[in-house]
């Protein structure tokens, strides 16, 4: 199969599928661009702030997708690329696209809040709860995986306490690069928001402000701390951003960065479709069609499982992701212009996530050999290797394929601290809903309430938990993230189905994408509880790490799984009841 046809008969397939589908879903849900959006209705110059639709793109694309297209096709790549290709293809057009629509929409017909405001309008207060919580709780471990992956690609290496500038400067290189990305974003914030500049103008100046950002930090990159000294300088910066008004920071950097994201997926179109025409050996897609419906190659060391329900979790950001629709409601809600902004911002980024995905997909297929050996694993690479040979096998750019495959490598980092704030921006708007009783904001909040509902406070608290999650040891829990996720997406879809559902519009497109994730993720709960328990039972009670030390990973994963599974279960038994049922009032 020639990769080159898969990637572009797949993207006009997803075109096709914005035009009709996304279209056919704003006549269906009442998208109307005459209605005053929550961003000029309750402007207060912080969290809600009109963005203009290239501006608010680039904040949306930049926090749902980084590395989250690339590691999830890859690592799904062992059940072959029929499966892989088509679950994109039909989740990110029916499930994915529909899903962050949805929870875009319904947020700004509920004045910007989350979806937790959603669910105490439309299915009860004690839901509301319960999905904040889970919100809440899977937020902070975003903080803590991200602030960790960060901090490690910034990090310095010692030998015996002496620093080793030459194995550490890559990651210098990364750390100086993102830190002038921030000195530009807040100079590109003052002179948009505040002294009126062109927003053309502004991006052109921007753009060549970040190849000059990219020259310095890559022959200048003076700072060199470990990696607990850089996880104290994150923690410190995402609690400044995250309270800081979105104009001058989160608006002007994510869609800076964005320009990054287009640029790696531009030279990634260019290394398919190059290696395609010129006919290149990397051209063809080595990897089976389906290697069967269990994962026997496990490249990494530990299988998969079963293509049901393993596809469908690891698959998250190229086709469906709850994550999606926290910064839909949380963030992107709350700085849309124009309802008619809602579809090509939310439906059309999901679509480009796709295409990505599918992009992914063709640069594992380029090395199957090595990454089904086990030469070349990490989903990083196995990208940056797959996509700069490509391009090398293009006449002229043979010598290209070290400075790709390092300027690939080095972008999908930067996105992680795009994505790391606007999460914990995001936890702090679950943390204070949660005390705020429905219409109510932290303005509102009197007593102890209005302490916890502070926006310092309340990222404060966000920003401990996380970062200290971060450095204590994440990794033991964050297996359980993939089914989290999805589970996070299936509550997601059922929310927005009833809303619309009490507010009388069709919501029947809802139905098989809520369930089939509900399903997926019930069956990945119980797989993880039921190994996890083994893991316990065999090893008496007393599981071990590899150096010998008590491992409570087991038991965590255990018992999160549990009360996952519970939490699932009475949160769609409620909505259902309210979908079914039809005993709640509209809320418009």
């Amino acid at each position: 199969m020639n990769a080159m046809l898969v990637v572009i008969v797949g993207i006009i397939i997803l075109i096709v599928g914005y035009i009709f589908y996304g279209g056919w879903l704003a006549k269906q849900w009442g998208v109307d661009d005459s209605k005053v959006t929550p961003a000029h209705e309750l402007e207060d110059g912080m969290d809600y702030v009109p963005a203009k639709a290239p501006v608010l793109m680039g904040h949306h694309f930049s926090s749902i997708a980084g590395a989250g297209p690339i590691n999830g096709p890859i690592q799904a790549a062992v059940f072959g690329w029929v499966p892989v290709v088509l679950w994109v293809l039909v989740g990110g057009i029916f499930f994915g696209a529909v899903h962050d629509y949805g929870a875009l929409f319904a947020s700004i017909r509920h004045k910007g809040q989350s979806l937790g405001e959603v669910v105490a309008l439309n299915i009860g207060d004690r839901a509301k709860k319960l999905f904040l919580v889970f919100s809440y709780l899977t937020l902070v471990l975003v903080v803590a995986a991200f602030a960790s992956i960060v901090a490690s690609t910034f990090q310095a290496t010692y030998v015996d306490g002496v620093l080793d500038e030459a194995a550490s400067a890559t990651n210098a290189s990364v750390a100086m690069i993102s830190l002038l990305f921030i000195v530009m974003a807040i100079l590109f914030g003052f002179f948009v928001y505040r002294k009126g500049a062109p927003l053309s103008v502004a991006t052109i100046v921007g753009v060549i402000g970040i190849v000059i950002c990219l020259a310095i930090g890559l022959k200048w990159h003076p700072i060199y701390l470990s990696n607990t000294a850089w996880m104290w300088v994150i923690g410190l910066y995402i609690l400044i951003a995250s309270v800081a008004p979105v104009w001058i920071l989160l608006q002007p950097r994510d869609y800076l960065s964005s320009f990054l994201l287009y640029a790696m997926m531009i030279i990634a179109a260019v290394g398919v479709i190059g290696a395609g025409l010129t006919g290149a050996d990397a051209a063809h897609m080595d990897m089976p069609a389906f290697t069967g419906w269990y994962d026997t190659l496990a490249p990494t060391g530990s299988s998969l499982g079963y293509v049901f329900p393993a596809l469908f979790v690891t698959i998250a950001c190229g086709a469906i992701s709850g994550f999606h629709s926290l910064v839909g409601s949380g963030t992107t809600a709350k700085q849309l212009d124009h309802e008619r902004d809602a579809k090509p911002i939310a439906y059309g980024g999901m679509l480009i996530e796709c295409a990505l995905a599918l992009i992914s997909l063709s640069a594992v297929s380029f090395i199957w050999t090595e990454y089904a050996n086990k030469e070349i694993v990490t989903p990083t690479q196995v990208f940056a290797t797959g996509i700069s040979r490509m391009v090398a096998s293009i006449p002229g750019l043979e010598g290209a394929q070290s400075t790709i495959a390092s300027l690939l490598v080095l972008t999908v980092s930067v996105f992680c601290l795009t994505s790391l704030d606007t999460a914990t921006r995001l936890a702090r708007y679950m943390f204070q809903e949660f005390w705020l009783k429905p219409g109510e904001t932290y303005k509102d909040a009197t007593g102890a309430k209005a302490v916890l509902c502070n926006p310092v406070v309340a990222t404060a608290i966000t920003v401990v938990l996380g970062v200290g999650l971060g450095m204590t040891g994440y990794s033991k829990i964050w297996p359980l993230f993939g089914a989290a996720n999805q589970l996070l997406a299936a509550l997601a879809l059922l929310t927005v189905c009833a809303w619309l559902g009490n507010i009388g519009r069709n919501n029947k497109m809802f139905y098989i994408p809520m369930l089939f994730m509900l399903i997926v993720t019930l069956t990945s709960l119980v797989q993880t509880v039921s190994s996890k328990v083994s893991v316990i039972a065999k090893a008496g009670g007393m599981p071990l790490d590899a150096a010998g030390a008590f491992d409570w990973g087991p038991y965590a994963q255990a018992i999160l799984g549990a009360l996952l599974f519970v939490l699932a279960l009475v949160l769609a038994v409620e909505g259902c009841k309210t979908i079914f049922g039809g005993k709640k009032p509209a809320a418009k």
